[in-house]
């Protein structure tokens, strides 16, 4: 049995609460570390974990309450001034409050977290009693490290790796013996560690039960409000309806009855709109809640690094879908972590450009239209694209001939290809060639787009574009022959007539000039397999994400908007989902980017085979 059984309600509230108050206080720490004496900060973190361990306290969390107190005790000096705040102690109270993090995610199970590391707890007690706080390492090279590290964790000392996990959040999977510096460890703790009882925890079994996505959502009252309202008026006009059908049944179709059915009609479009909209309304987040996490993500990573980087957050009031913000949490996870690796030069480098010492790396959020624009920019180095390109031919992901047919734009697109990177050295931050690959697939899951800025010496930045929710996609949709099919608009950029006089071969394929713009033209019969019939009369110039083409179609019917519904128990490829038109017709709505895809995947199959 679990052990907060009939307590699960109160456990959700307090993880909820003391989650985003754990965020709260992550941000005023790194806020803290360019105001050390701002006591108004001071007295928010204190209590902010003052309220942590009260809710702990309240769900018998012991070993939290434990942390808790030392950490508050710890603020309640430096807010008192009977200690200064100093880089050392801020890394006790980062290692901190990512134990609590920890501990979170075990009460996340419903299960009790496990005790703070001995040697966290020691530092704390360490800086409380006004000591010093060393660093202490342990780090060797070549084979004899490994062979030192078993033979540690054979005979009940240390485990190193787990330690090293709990206090930095680096996978233990990923660190080897070499890689083992304990930040904040206690030089009299790690050589008496016998008495301190270091002894490794039991290994968690190697299949975790993942951690179940929130389905809960915090609703303004005033928006239930104007839901409410709505359904009572859609409701009036149910009856309104139902008295003109009466009527209707009974013989009377003369002009006022007719008018007033027109009328009534109008008026429920009109409501159902409304009610459309006020639902999605209930739907939004400030996206805030998501960007509160990073500025702790950055400043531990610039410290590992050795690099001085301040992370800009602007607009987190914009509000994006529910459903949408867990969904972006690695994406821009993956770009912060690049912008600060990357991007950002060391400290020497900008120095000797004549830039700050400080980096800026901006995060920013907006609403454009019916989309969001998010954008993550940096002041760095920038990217080469000619160094782009050498580096996808080394690695056989693109070919010479095909590298060299690239524009500037197209090159810096070519590092979301599966593998790429211009790291050499692989580390625990980067180098695998696996996390911008990851991005734009987890953009393209949520109908997005992503693109890339970037001038040389000045910075890159990177925007993703995303559709305001997901529950209802406007669509473009087109026709061939007379079957319709459905795409994305936020993909169109513009519809056009197709003359064939004006198509061009260039190496072999169609393309169009646009306003001084060669495009490549693509049929859309060619693209999901289905024969050509006649020339195509249009065109749909689309925004991809590498490239623009022109979709050829032989029609369109006109701009919806549609709930996108799967196709149970099968996953065509290119296709997202179906909906249904306004006359019953199933449309199935398209996967340009996974069509477009298979269809390069064909290409070059077809010349190996040749």
């Amino acid at each position: 049995m679990s052990h907060f059984a009939g307590m699960e309600e109160l456990l959700q509230d307090f993880l909820t609460e003391a989650g985003e108050l754990l965020s709260d206080v992550d941000n005023k720490l790194v806020e803290l570390e360019k105001r050390p004496s701002d006591k108004a900060l001071l007295n928010d973190i204190f209590r902010g974990f003052h309220t942590i361990k009260g809710g702990a306290g309240f769900l018998n969390v012991n070993d939290l309450v434990g942390l808790c107190h030392r950490t508050e005790n710890l603020f309640d000096k430096l807010r008192t001034g009977e200690l200064t705040l100093t880089a050392e102690i801020m890394d006790v109270i980062m290692n901190a409050t990512g134990v609590v993090r920890t501990m979170f995610g075990s009460l996340a199970q419903s299960q009790l977290p496990d005790a703070a590391d001995a040697a966290i707890l020691k530092a704390l007690d360490c800086v409380l009693a006004g000591e010093k706080v060393v660093l202490a390492t342990l780090a060797a090279s070549g084979e004899s490290n490994h062979a030192d590290q078993a033979t540690i964790q054979e005979s009940g000392g240390p485990d190193w790796q787990a330690l090293y996990h709990t206090v930095t959040g680096t996978p233990a999977e990923s660190i080897t013996a070499s890689q083992v510096i304990l930040p904040m460890e206690i030089a009299p703790v790690i050589q008496a560690s016998a008495q301190v009882n270091l002894a490794p925890r039991a290994k968690a079994p190697s299949a975790q039960q993942p951690a179940a996505k929130e389905t809960t959502i915090r609703v303004d009252t005033s928006r239930l409000d104007m839901v409410l309202n709505l359904s009572g008026e859609i409701g009036l006009t149910k009856n309104r309806l139902t008295c003109l059908r009466a009527n209707i049944l009974q013989g009377k179709t003369d002009g006022d009855t007719l008018k007033a059915l027109d009328e009534a009609v109008s008026h429920l479009d009109l409501l159902v709109s409304d009610l459309q909209n006020a639902v999605m309304k209930t739907r939004m987040q400030p996206i805030g809640r998501l960007f509160q996490k990073y500025p702790r993500l950055a400043r531990d990573l610039a410290r590992q690094l050795g690099k001085e980087v301040e992370l800009l957050i602007v607009g987190e009031e914009t509000e994006i879908d529910k459903t949408m913000i867990e969904d972006l949490n690695d994406p821009i996870v993956h770009l912060v972590r690049n912008a600060v690796d990357h991007g950002v030069e060391s400290t020497q480098e900008r120095i000797a450009a004549g830039k700050p010492t400080k980096s800026l790396v901006k995060l920013s959020a907006m609403q454009s239209g019916d989309h969001i624009v998010i954008e993550i920019a940096d002041d760095g180095k920038g990217m080469r694209p000619d160094t782009i390109r050498r580096k996808a031919i080394e690695k056989g992901l693109i070919d010479a001939e095909a590298a060299n047919s690239l524009d500037d734009r197209q090159s810096l697109h070519l590092i979301f290809l599966p593998g790429f990177s211009t790291k050499d050295e692989i580390s625990d931050v980067s180098g695998r060639g696996v996390g911008m690959d990851v991005v734009r697939t987890n953009i393209q899951k949520l109908n997005g787009r992503i693109d890339i800025n970037s001038v040389v010496g000045h910075g890159t930045t990177i925007t993703i574009s995303l559709p305001l929710t997901l529950a209802i996609l406007p669509v473009l949709v087109v026709r061939l022959g007379e079957q319709p099919f459905a795409v994305p608009l936020s993909m169109v950029r513009e519809i056009i007539p197709i003359n064939p006089a004006e198509i061009q071969r260039v190496s072999g394929r169609a393309t169009m000039v646009v306003r001084d713009e060669v495009l490549p033209v693509r049929s859309l019969a060619s693209l999901i397999g289905w024969p050509q019939d006649g020339t195509p009369s249009f065109g749909v110039l689309m925004q991809a994400t590498a490239t623009n083409f022109i979709l050829a179609i032989d029609g369109f019917i006109g701009r919806d908007d549609v709930v996108i519904k799967p196709l149970h128990d099968i996953k065509p490829k290119g296709i997202a989902g179906a909906t249904l038109s306004g006359d019953g017709l199933v449309v199935l709505v398209l996967d340009i980017e996974e069509l477009l895809e298979m269809s390069t995947q064909a290409t070059h199959a077809s010349m190996f085979t040749a």
